[in-house]
């Protein structure tokens, strides 16, 4: 791997699914010209019965199968050494924008996408690869949260958006949920016939008043909607008034 890129390798039963969305927009772009690196490995080349096979029943009887810890170690053995491994799971460490900079600041990432009932567990801890989770919600294989994950870390990337700006005032960057925007035409009228303005305060041209409306939005959407996030943030605004 060329140390000066960072890289995404996704290990998978389904690789013809990317880059999917990954391939469009600005992400698209800087893929084309290489300036992230996508590397798909077919999990089902490194089966080794006559059938591909890469699941089996679970030993102590239940539903569903279980993908095998021979098959997946041997998989891992195609990613690179310097990229720290990951599991998507529901039981994982919630994924957060501390996390996203975290993993862009480093040469890149190989996300494991479990399928069926899982994977086995002696896989997971003989190759150190961490559980993560998008949220408490089940899907039917990780493809889709390993494309989320990787597109969130791709847009922090250097060029990739373009204005560094919008990057350090989107939600979760101070801690806060994000402000509400707006655009023209400043009245609005919908198909109902109710008429909605734009907030004075963003036709002013005062910056001043302009940033501490958009603080306080923010501060208040952060504590209607995000209880948990309010109350870090104010433990943070506590420490620093000491």
């Amino acid at each position: 791997m060329n140390g000066a890129r960072w890289c995404a390798t996704v290990i998978t039963l389904f690789p013809e699914l990317f880059p999917g969305p990954l391939g469009a927009s600005l992400h698209g772009k800087a893929l084309t010209s290489r300036a992230w690196l996508l590397k798909l490995i077919n999990l089902r080349h490194f089966a080794t019965d006559p059938h591909r096979s890469v699941d089996d029943e679970p030993f102590g009887g239940g539903a569903g199968m279980v993908m095998r810890a021979d098959v997946i170690d041997a998989s891992l053995d195609a990613v690179d050494a310097a990229l720290p491994k990951f599991y998507l799971s529901p039981r994982g460490r919630r994924v957060d924008q501390t996390l996203v900079r975290e993993l862009t600041n480093g040469p890149g990432l190989a996300l494991l996408c479990g399928r069926f009932e899982g994977v086995d567990q002696r896989v997971l801890e003989a190759r150190s690869v961490t559980e993560i989770s998008l949220g408490d919600f089940v899907l039917s294989g990780g493809e889709v949260a390993a494309m989320a994950l990787i597109e969130a870390c791709v847009r922090l990337l250097p060029g990739v958006l373009g204005k560094v700006g919008s990057l350090t005032e989107e939600s979760f960057e101070r801690g806060l949920l994000e402000y509400p925007h707006y655009t023209r035409p400043a009245n609005w009228t919908d198909t109902k016939g109710h008429e909605y303005r734009v907030p004075d305060v963003l036709l002013s041209g005062h910056h001043g008043k302009i940033g501490a409306w958009r603080l306080g939005q923010a501060e208040a959407a952060t504590r209607r909607q995000r209880p948990d996030l309010w109350r870090k943030y104010r433990t943070r605004q506590r420490k620093k008034e000491c």
